[in-house]
C-alpha cells in the first residue's frame, strides 16, 4: 500500500485500530499539528525553501543517519522503505544527485549494482532541517511548566525501550548544534 492511498489507509484504519488507540491517535495528531505550527511553521517552511518534495527530504533524512543508518542504500530498498515506486524513487534520487545532496556510488560487493549516498552537502541540509526542527521543539518545550515537561518526559521515556526510537534519539543527543 502506497501512502497516496488514502481509502486504503482509512478502511486499514478502521478495521485495525480500537476506540482508545483511535484516541491516542488523535491526541498525538493534535500534538504533533501543534508542533509543526507552533514556530509559525518553520520547519514546513524551510522543507519547502529546499525545493525537495516530502519524499525527497525523508530519503535525505535517513541518507544523513537519522532512520536506519545505512551508509549507502539501494534506490529499490528506499523505495520499499517509504512506500513508493521504485521507478519514482529513482527520479527522486536522480534531483537529489542533480542537487548535488546525493550520490550514486558502486557496491563494495556488486560491481553492477550502484548505492545512494549522502554528500557534505547534503548532511548540511540536513543539519538544518534538524536544527529548525529542534529549535521550535525546543521553544515549545521552554512553554510548558515543570510539572507538564515532567509527564512529557516520563512518556517520552516510556517509548525510549523501542530501538527505533533510541537510536535516533542518541543520534539527536551527541549532535552538535552550537
Amino acid at each position: 500500500m502506497h501512502a497516496t492511498d488514502l481509502k486504503a489507509i482509512a478502511e486499514a484504519s478502521r478495521k485495525e485500530t480500537s476506540p482508545a488507540e483511535k484516541d491516542t491517535a488523535a491526541r498525538m495528531a493534535a500534538l504533533m499539528h501543534h508542533m509543526f505550527l507552533y514556530d509559525r511553521g518553520n520547519q514546513l517552511r524551510v522543507i519547502e525553501e529546499t525545493g525537495l518534495s516530502m519524499t525527497q527530504c525523508k530519503v535525505l533524512l535517513e541518507l544523513g543517519g537519522l532512520g536506519h543508518a545505512a551508509e549507502a542504500w539501494q534506490v529499490s530498498d528506499l523505495a520499499e522503505l517509504f512506500g513508493v515506486s521504485v521507478p519514482s524513487m529513482s527520479r527522486g534520487v536522480d534531483a537529489l544527485v542533480k542537487a548535488k545532496l546525493a550520490t550514486r556510488v558502486e557496491d563494495p560487493h556488486d560491481r553492477r549494482v550502484r548505492r545512494v549516498k549522502i554528500t557534505a552537502k547534503g548532511k548540511s541540509l540536513v543539519a538544518t532541517l534538524v536544527t529548525v526542527r529542534l529549535s521550535g521543539i525546543e521553544s515549545f518545550v521552554a512553554t510548558l511548566s515543570a510539572a507538564q515537561r515532567r509527564k512529557l518526559d516520563a512518556a517520552v521515556d516510556a517509548l525510549l525501550d523501542r530501538e527505533d526510537l533510541v537510536q535516533t534519539y542518541e543520534h539527536l543527543k551527541g549532535s552538535d548544534r552550537s
